[in-house]
């Protein structure tokens, strides 16, 4: 007997025990289904058709995943949530055991239609089936996204550079009399919210600027916000690998206008430095951003710098040309044979001789004329040991002409080179200097924002 009354006292208290803890479920079930049951999501949720529905956003950049200069992409990691009231979906917490929240999933309930206008590709996101609902009605919608918009991204400044992209929070089908938007937080808390960006990638951000307007069509507006992302790139990865290996080659080629412009060291110098130029380019262009909108400074500077060099060279390579055209005609003259033409006759005037006569003619390599008549051989065979050397001394005077001369003509296109040497040498300088006083600025502007 006492048996069957410890058996009868268990079974009631387990039965009190899941009497108290089935309300608490049996109320968030009929909650749910109270709520939905004759719940039409495809219905705007207001009582009043002429009061528009407040949809509050808010917006949270997570990460800069690519900047894409090519193709004028941003491509950014945000955290993105919608905040609404659905006058639908209220109820009385006290007759619901106290439960002021619950989570309902999105494909049963009305949503905002709100689109992103920069968004070039489907957004990708973590499927979170579920919204928060309060007993108020109020909806919190969170979505954690990653958009590839549209921006006009300017690269003129790399590796200093900032770049200000938007993305526009707008209903695709409901005017401003239907939804309108607000942000969640002021305008101050979101512009220096940043304790959720990843700091540690290329790009840092700068600030979140937020803007609201209404954009005007027919037959009526639509409500959009606007969030300015404002990101700058962290140049020091650049300025090791770019900028100091272009200023010591940058160096290298001005040292190469202390060489003397006639010598061939100098082509082999300048060539050096010109494949130096070439390999750096080649190198270099994986690490600059393709060419987008406008050209990046730093590749105008080396192109600059490359024309310069490239102009230089042509200069010493036409001198040793010119140089070395002088120098094969005196050449000529000094191994070709300097043996007179000896010519029977007046020399071509038409008249003849007598037989008994001869004149001689003697032309020598300077231009200089012998002419001698002789009436017998034996006259000619008396004086033919001064005349020998006083041709021999005629060819020695007119090489020596021929010598002064190449060299004027030597020293000619010499003074003409140390001046070329010097307007190059000193377009180098002013070319340098405007792109360090340039570089210089940007980095002051750079590290001011």
């Amino acid at each position: 007997m006492m048996k069957v009354f410890l058996l009868l006292l268990v079974f009631v208290s387990g039965s009190l025990a899941g009497a108290t803890q089935r309300p608490g479920n049996s109320s968030l079930h009929r909650l749910t289904r109270r709520l939905l049951k004759n719940y039409d999501k495809g219905v705007r949720p207001v009582q009043n058709w002429a009061r528009a529905t407040m949809v509050y956003l808010d917006l949270f950049v997570h990460a800069v995943l690519d900047v894409d200069a090519q193709n004028q992409k941003l491509i950014s990691s945000i955290w993105y949530r919608q905040i609404w009231k659905d006058e639908y979906l209220t109820w009385n917490s006290s007759r619901y055991d106290g439960i002021q929240e619950i989570s309902l999933p999105v494909s049963s309930i009305w949503v905002p239609d709100i689109i992103i206008g920069e968004s070039v590709d489907v957004s990708r996101s973590p499927d979170l089936p579920y919204v928060y609902l309060n007993a108020t009605g109020v909806v919190k919608h969170y979505k954690p996204m990653q958009v590839v918009s549209a921006c006009n991204l300017e690269m003129y400044a790399f590796p200093f550079d900032s770049q200000n992209c938007s993305l526009t929070f707008s209903s695709a089908l409901h005017t401003v009399q239907e939804v309108d938007l607000a942000f969640w937080r002021s305008y101050e808390e979101i512009q220096s919210d940043q304790q959720l960006f990843l700091n540690d990638s290329e790009w840092e951000l700068v600030s979140v600027l937020p803007e609201q307007h209404i954009l005007q069509s027919q037959p009526g507006g639509f409500a959009q916000i606007r969030f300015h992302i404002v990101i700058r790139r962290r140049p020091l990865l650049y300025v090791v690998s770019l900028l100091i290996p272009s200023i010591f080659l940058v160096a290298v080629d001005l040292g190469s206008f202390y060489l003397p412009p006639n010598s061939g060291t100098r082509i082999t110098f300048k060539t050096s430095v010109l494949v130096g130029y070439t390999l750096f380019k080649v190198n270099m262009s994986d690490n600059l951003p393709g060419a987008g909108k406008s050209t990046p400074l730093i590749s105008v500077f080396f192109t600059s710098c490359m024309a310069l060099l490239v102009l230089s060279l042509s200069k010493s390579i036409l001198l040793i040309k010119f140089l070395h055209l002088g120098e094969d005609r005196v050449r000529e003259m000094l191994f070709t044979s300097c043996s007179c033409r000896s010519i029977n006759g007046c020399g071509g005037d038409g008249n003849s001789q007598a037989p008994g006569h001869m004149e001689e003619k003697t032309t020598c390599p300077g231009g200089i004329l012998l002419r001698r008549k002789d009436s017998s051989r034996e006259d000619q065979d008396a004086t033919h040991p001064l005349e020998k050397v006083l041709r021999e001394l005629l060819i020695i005077s007119s090489h020596l002409q021929a010598l002064e001369g190449m060299d004027k003509v030597e020293g000619n296109w010499l003074v003409l080179s140390y001046k070329m040497d010097k307007l190059l040498f000193r377009a180098y300088l002013l070319v340098v200097t405007v792109y360090g006083f340039i570089l210089g600025a940007l980095w002051v502007a750079w590290s001011l924002q």
